[in-house]
C-alpha cells in the first residue's frame, strides 16, 4: 500500500484540479445564457435568407453561380471547418475533426479535390501537426465571434467559389460546425453552402407539418418573386450577404455548442476528481488505520516480551 504522504500529495493536486474545473465550469456557466440567447436570435434572419435562397431555386430558371457554376466538371471543393480556440471542452472539437475527416474522405473518393479551411486554434494546431496542407485559417474569438470575422471568412471563401477553375477556383462549398440544440444536446452538422440546392420535404415532414396544424399541399410552396432592377443583379448582391449570415450564423451557434460542451466538460471532471479524492480519502484512512494497528501489536508485542523475561 502507498505511503499516507504519497495519498496527501495525490489528494491536494485533485483537489487543486477539482478548483479549477469547478472555475472553468462556472466561467461556462455565465457565458451560456448570452451565447445561446444571441444564436437563437440569429438563427430566424439565416433561416429566412435560406428560405428565400430556396424559393428562388424553385421558381426560376435563372444561370448564376449562386445556383450553380458555369465549371460543372470543377473538382476543386472547399471545406471549411469550425473548431475551437480553446480546450477543456470535451469531444467538441474531435468531433467536428472527425466528421471533417469523413467528408474529405468521402470527397477523395468521389473523384474531388478538396482545399481545407480551418476557424478555431485547436483545429489549426491538429492539421498543422499533421502537416496538412491548409488554404486558410482564422484563431481567436471561438467562443464570442463578431461580424468582422464573420465577413473574413464569407469574403475568402467567396473569392474562391467565384474564381474560374484555371485560377484554382472551387465548385462547392461545405461548413463544418456544431449545432446547438440544447444544453445537453450539440449536433455536428455538415452543410453544403453553395451552390444552393432545393431539398424536398419527405412524407415523414409533411406528415409532422399536418400534426402540427401546418397545411401541405399549395400553401408550401414558396412565394414567386420579382426582380428590379434584374435578377442578375440582385442576386449579385444577395449572394455576399446570403453567404455572410450563413458564415455568422455557423460561428454563433457553434459558440453556443462549445461553450454548453465545456460546461458540461468541466462539471462531469469536477465530479470524477470529487470522487477520486473520497476513494483517496478511504485509502488514507486505511493505510493510517493499518499503520495504528501495527504500531498497536508492537507495543504490545514488545510488552509481552518484558514481562516473560521478568
Amino acid at each position: 500500500m502507498a505511503s499516507q504522504l504519497a495519498f496527501k500529495s495525490r489528494i491536494e493536486s485533485t483537489q487543486s484540479l477539482a478548483k479549477i474545473f469547478k472555475a472553468q465550469e462556472m466561467i461556462a456557466a455565465s457565458h451560456i445564457a448570452k451565447a445561446r440567447s444571441v444564436a437563437l436570435d440569429a438563427k430566424p434572419y439565416s433561416d429566412a435568407i435560406d428560405d428565400a435562397m430556396m424559393s428562388l431555386v424553385a421558381h426560376t430558371k435563372i444561370s448564376h453561380p449562386i445556383f450553380e457554376k458555369k465549371e460543372k466538371n470543377n473538382p476543386n471543393v472547399a471545406v471549411m471547418a469550425i473548431t475551437a480556440d480553446r480546450g477543456m471542452a470535451g469531444a467538441y472539437t474531435s468531433s467536428i475533426i472527425r466528421e471533417t475527416e469523413g467528408l474529405l474522405s468521402r470527397l477523395d473518393q468521389d473523384g474531388k479535390k478538396p482545399e481545407l479551411y480551418v476557424f478555431g486554434r485547436r483545429g489549426v494546431s491538429y492539421y498543422k501537426y499533421r502537416n496538412r496542407d491548409v488554404e486558410q485559417t482564422w484563431e481567436g474569438d471561438s467562443d464570442k465571434p463578431g461580424v468582422e470575422v464573420a465577413e473574413k471568412i464569407s469574403k475568402a471563401l467567396l473569392d474562391a467559389y467565384m474564381k474560374p477553375a484555371a485560377k484554382g477556383g472551387v465548385s462547392e462549398l461545405y461548413i463544418v460546425f456544431t449545432e446547438f440544440i440544447n444544453m445537453v444536446v450539440q449536433k455536428v452538422r455538415i452543410l453544403r453552402m453553395l451552390p444552393v440546392e432545393l431539398v424536398e420535404h419527405s412524407d415523414a415532414e409533411q406528415e409532422a407539418d399536418a400534426a402540427l396544424g401546418e397545411t401541405v399541399g399549395q400553401d408550401k410552396i414558396p412565394p414567386l418573386y420579382t426582380f428590379e432592377p434584374s435578377a442578375e443583379e440582385v442576386l449579385d448582391a444577395v449572394l455576399p450577404r446570403y453567404v455572410q449570415s450563413r458564415i455568422h450564423e455557423c460561428l454563433l451557434t457553434s459558440a453556443a455548442s462549445e461553450t454548453a460542451s465545456r460546461q458540461n466538460a468541466m462539471h462531469t471532471a469536477t465530479d470524477n476528481a470529487n470522487d477520486l479524492i473520497d476513494e483517496l480519502t478511504r485509502k488514507l484512512n486505511a493505510s493510517r488505520q493499518a499503520s495504528i494497528t501495527q504500531e498497536l501489536t508492537e507495543i504490545i508485542s514488545s510488552a509481552d516480551a518484558l514481562s516473560k523475561e521478568e
